[in-house]
């Protein structure tokens, strides 16, 4: 059976490998991106050239009615949406005391409200076929806080508290809705902090003494994409190398 998985925020980094492992299985793969980010041509090239086929729809994930058409557009265009990984983030780091409303406005709008929003769009059509997956991309800072992320721990906290609210709505219907919780990941982002800030400060907290792959984290989304993973819903899944127990 052919199955669609649509990932927000793929076209580098954690969505990417999330694309690259979905594509593995089989799974028709398509991204949404940004519409200020013209690289979704030669995002697609590269990786046709490698003999994968990704498709790639601009869509403001902050905005329900760009979320609305993104998903007429894909399901015209490629067919019904299975798999819905709520991926895009951003991060607006500052000290409560330093943050402005616009800080906190735009990391709400980018990585909570876009839950609802492209959720919203898919989920009627996945209980109709009596099978669907939500996957939404937390992080461990939802869970133990970070110093100067407010704004980005409620969002990520708000995410989970929507897939247990979500995942007991649509269980009867075939559909599983849950939370991944990534620590320090070897993502871009993450790369780019002072090596001896990483060295010192952050790697020592993680008992496997690494960051965490991008591919580990995608790997667990297959799982939670799989007909294997029918019985796990409204779960949040920690992967942090140990740092954060509980």
């Amino acid at each position: 059976m052919i199955r669609r998985a649509v990932v927000t925020g793929g076209m580098g980094g954690l969505g990417e490998a999330i694309c690259l492992k979905l594509a593995a299985m089989d799974y028709v793969v398509i991204t949404t991106h940004s519409p200020a980010n013209k690289g979704s041509e030669a995002w697609k090239a590269r990786w046709r050239a490698e003999g994968l086929r990704f498709e790639a729809f601009p869509c403001d994930v902050t905005d329900f009615d760009s979320c609305a058409a993104c998903a007429r557009v894909i399901e015209e265009q490629v067919g019904p949406i299975d798999v819905l990984v709520n991926n895009a983030g951003i991060t607006r780091d500052k000290t409560f005391r330093r943050m402005g409303r616009e800080d906190w406005d735009a990391v709400i709008r980018t990585n909570l409200d876009s839950c609802f929003n492209m959720t919203k769009q898919v989920v009627e059509g996945m209980t109709a076929r009596k099978w669907g997956r939500v996957i939404n991309i937390s992080s461990m800072s939802a869970q133990k806080g970070a110093f100067g992320q407010a704004n980005y721990a409620a969002a990520k906290a708000g995410m989970h508290g929507f897939t247990k609210a979500l995942a007991l709505e649509v269980a009867k219907a075939g559909v599983t809705v849950n939370t991944i919780s990534p620590g320090y990941i070897g993502t871009k982002m993450v790369n780019e902090i002072d090596p001896i800030v990483l060295a010192d400060k952050i790697l020592p907290q993680i008992p496997m003494n690494r960051l965490g792959k991008p591919e580990e984290v995608a790997g667990l989304v297959a799982y939670l994409a799989s007909d294997e993973a029918a019985f796990l819903t409204g779960a949040n899944i920690s992967i942090n190398g140990g740092q954060h127990m509980f």
